[in-house]
């Protein structure tokens, strides 16, 4: 089993990939959502991960249009992890030494209050990605710099975790999905996504395309829009909802959808114990950013 995902090293793509596939398993890092999907589709890699969606930023629209545009895989699997930012130096640095933070731009925003209130004459400097940030301020040696990343870049690099979980929500959680070419058995306790497109665009009809799924009582977890990149006004619904593809309420739902809009599945997979990660996360990370 050969797992893709977006690289570099280091990053929370990576911690997701041994999430799942585990740290013993084969990871091949690629440097776009487009060749992950290909790679799976020309056999370099079994499976992909790709992420979805941030409890924060909402959802990451590259990897929707994907799905609905480009690629004929199908969700097979999904996982969540916790988005955790430490601060990282070369070893031997302390707090007092640190001038310059540099980090992707996204944990600056993430991270806003830890900076204010701990370092707020530190220069901020943009960086290409979290990982690439702490292998270049570990091999500098400069003990002035320090980088926002993971701990798993951390642990690559050689670097000092000097101050951990800053940043500003702790209830900060990306889902990915794994990317296969065939979806998952059922289980019992399964999650299907799928778009589509109305046939008809006039009053009522979202209403009428979703009135199966409330008549069968089949629990809509997303509910999302996106445009179609045909006409302005044209737009395609993603929904996220509990049940198998091929359970038989689920079946009757789909059909009777497929009469008003054109239905396309991305797929039916095990849903995530997110209940159970949110308690171990909480439970186990500091309620507030420590300094080390």
């Amino acid at each position: 089993m050969i797992t893709a995902f977006l690289g570099p090293r280091g990053t929370f793509s990576e911690d997701a990939a041994i999430s799942f596939a585990g740290a013993e398993s084969e990871l091949i890092a690629f440097n776009s959502f487009p060749a992950l999907t290909s790679a799976v589709e020309t056999g370099l890699a079994t499976q992909a991960l790709l992420p979805i969606e941030n409890s924060i930023e909402g959802s990451i629209s590259t990897t929707l249009d994907l799905l609905i545009h480009e690629t004929p895989l199908k969700i097979a699997n999904e996982v969540v992890v916790p988005v955790r930012h430490f601060l990282i130096t070369p070893p031997g640095a302390t707090l007092a030494d640190i001038t310059e933070v540099t980090s992707h731009p996204q944990p600056f925003g993430q991270c806003r209050r830890f900076l204010e209130r701990v370092m707020p004459k530190a220069d901020q400097v943009a960086a290409l990605s979290t990982a690439a940030a702490v292998e270049e301020v570990v091999t500098s040696g400069d003990n002035r710099r320090a980088a926002i990343g993971t701990k798993r870049a951390a642990e690559l690099y050689g670097g000092q975790i000097i101050a951990h979980d800053i940043q500003d929500i702790r209830s900060n959680f990306t889902r990915f999905v794994v990317l296969r070419n065939e979806d998952s058995e059922p289980t019992g306790n399964d999650k299907t996504s799928i778009s589509f497109v109305l046939n008809v665009n006039a009053p009522g009809s979202l209403l009428e395309s979703l009135e199966p799924f409330a008549e069968s009582k089949i629990e809509l977890t997303k509910v999302e829009s996106r445009p179609t990149k045909e006409w302005l006004g044209e737009y395609y619904f993603l929904l996220d909802f509990q049940g198998h593809r091929t359970d038989p309420v689920v079946v009757d739902a789909l059909d009777r959808l497929s009469q008003v809009a054109r239905v396309q599945v991305f797929g039916s997979y095990p849903r995530f114990d997110f209940v159970a990660l949110v308690s171990e996360f909480m439970d186990a990370s500091a309620p507030t950013a420590r300094i080390l």
